[in-house]
């Protein structure tokens, strides 16, 4: 099995194509709500969160106050990292059991929807495949305007804040163009999917824990029909 890395822009699409990958059977996790899980009370994260920046950081409940921790790390890159840190083992370790469930599934791909991929760039090595979902942006600045509400400057302040999607779509290796009509988009979609299904990629990994698995049985065998019975 591999993982595929997909992400997007603001207004680009990307949940919308997402979806379209689960309607098709696609195994999808999301890494934004896996990054919110590992920080819930009684996990290890959200207790070395607390003691690095203190109860400030807690909501009533207990939960971790997104905001507060937000304004702690702005604009200082020690603390964010001190943050990533803590958070981003954690996450790996998630983020490796839920593949691998859906590995004993059998499973051939497994998509990761990473907000940030190409930014933070440190789930890059595990992905075989990257995918991005592109739209021009006119397009993308039009569906903004539309969808959060929003004037023209407000608007380009919040893409301007972002990778562009130009650069995002360099960096990939799958680019999915949803600038035109939705019917063309989830054409694209299809396809790839059907390419990703094509693939011999996910047969090493596969064959050597099959293998793996065999060396066990026989070792079993071994011990049970030839050493137990003298002990």
């Amino acid at each position: 099995m591999f993982l595929v890395g997909l992400t997007g822009g603001i207004a680009s699409g990307k949940s919308s194509v997402i979806q379209v990958f689960q309607q098709l059977g696609c195994a999808v996790i999301d890494v934004d709500v896996m990054a919110r899980h590992v920080v819930q009370p009684g996990y290890p994260a959200h207790r070395r969160i607390v003691e690095v920046f203190g109860t400030e950081v807690l909501l009533e409940n207990g939960d971790i106050n997104r905001k507060v921790l937000g304004d702690l790390i702005f604009n200082q890159p020690d603390r964010r990292q001190l943050l990533n840190a803590i958070t981003h083992p954690e996450i790996r370790k998630e983020m490796m059991k839920e593949t691998f469930k859906y590995f004993l599934r059998g499973y051939r791909y497994v998509i990761l929807d990473i907000p940030l991929l190409f930014e933070t760039k440190k789930l890059l090595k595990y992905m075989k495949h990257t995918v991005v979902v592109y739209c021009d942006r006119d397009t993308q600045l039009v569906r903004l305007m539309r969808r959060n509400s929003l004037n023209r400057k407000d608007a380009e302040a919040r893409i301007n804040a972002q990778l562009p999607l130009t650069e995002k779509a360099r960096m990939a290796r799958h680019v999915l163009d949803n600038s035109g009509e939705w019917s063309v988009t989830k054409r694209q979609i299809i396809l790839l999917h059907a390419e990703l299904e094509r693939s011999l990629e996910y047969l090493p990994l596969r064959l050597g824990v099959l293998t793996g698995l065999a060396g066990v049985a026989i070792l079993l065998y071994l011990l049970t029909h030839y050493l137990l019975p003298y002990a």
